[in-house]
Order: structure tokens, then sequence, then C-alpha cells
């Protein structure tokens, strides 16, 4: 295993960076804050302290990463996606900030804004500039303002076509059924 890449012109407080982990110029990790390996960090990004990412996680340039924000494995962020979790700022008023989780394999369009408390499901993936205001469910696709289910996708990002009212089907004839939290493969 490799040592993590830290640009000289990056401010990095943890030491709990995993291996092959990309740190790029101006970005600001805080104490505490959690990296898995072979991850890509991309520049003018920050992370607080209490913020956990997985492996193989990738950041693009111009996101903050807030208090209680958890990128499960292969979350992808694309450019300036924004992460909300105060329901009522107020300057010098703290109050408990809101958990925000995209799971698994979750895909986050540029420019997309997320609520505090919101859960994106597995392989989810939210068009550019969509405004995620409630749980997305797993391997759904969203957009808009505010982000609606269009569709559902498979792990690469295919559009998978319905089959029935409760089964779906992508490309590569890999079929999905519906569960209370959205699809699954079967």
């Amino acid at each position: 295993m490799s040592s993590p890449f830290i640009h000289p012109n990056a401010i990095v407080e943890t030491d709990k960076i995993g291996a092959n982990t990309r740190v790029w110029a101006f970005v600001h990790i805080l104490d505490g804050a959690e990296i898995g390996d072979n991850c890509n960090i991309c520049d003018h990004c920050y992370i607080e302290y209490k913020v956990k990412i997985g492996n193989n996680v990738t950041i693009k340039c111009g996101i903050y990463l807030w208090e209680g924000v958890t990128l499960e494995d292969d979350v992808f962020l694309g450019p300036n996606v924004v992460f909300t979790n105060n329901p009522r700022p107020r300057s010098k008023q703290y109050i408990d900030h809101l958990p925000i989780t995209i799971e698994k394999g979750a895909s986050i369009g540029a420019n997309s804004t997320i609520l505090g408390g919101v859960r994106i499901g597995k392989y989810a993936m939210s068009g550019i500039g969509s405004v995620i205001t409630r749980d997305v469910p797993d391997y759904a696709l969203v957009y808009g303002n505010p982000a609606k289910i269009k569709g559902w996708v498979d792990e690469h990002g295919q559009k998978l076509e319905k089959l029935n009212d409760t089964e779906w089907i992508s490309p590569d004839s890999v079929k999905y059924k519906m569960t209370d939290k959205g699809l699954t493969k079967l």
C-alpha cells in the first residue's frame, strides 16, 4: 500500500487518511475527519471534523463537507455540491447538526444542494443542479427543484426499463425488484 499524496498547498490536520488517497491544492481537512483508501479530493474543498468518507470516493472541486456528513464507499460528488446541516441557521446560535448520509455508489451531480437530515440511497443518482430535500431511494434517478424521482439506474448509471409494477431491467439484462428502500438487484 502507498501512503496518501498530500499537495504541499493543502492543510491536513487529521492523520486518518487511507492509502493511495490524493488530497490536492487548497484543501483543508480538520482533525477528526476520517478518509478511506483510494479517494480523490480535488482543489478548494473543506472537510470538517466528524466527517466520515469511505473508500474510492471522488470529491470534485469546491465542496464543503460539514459535521455530520457521511460518504460511504464509491460515492461521486460533482463540482460545487452543497451540503447543509442546520435547518434554521442564525449567527452565533448553535443547534445539533442534522446528519447527511450518501450511501455506497451514489453519484451527486454538479451544483446539487442537499438538505440536512437526508439519506441518499445506494447507487442513486442526482442530475446537475438538483435540490434534494427528501430521502432518495436506492437506485433512484432524481433531478429538479425540488428533486423528484424521474427513473431508476443501475450501478453503472444506466437507465433501467420497467418490466411490470415491481420489476425493472438494465441494458445488461440484470433484473431489479422494488423494496421499501428502493430497488434491489435480483
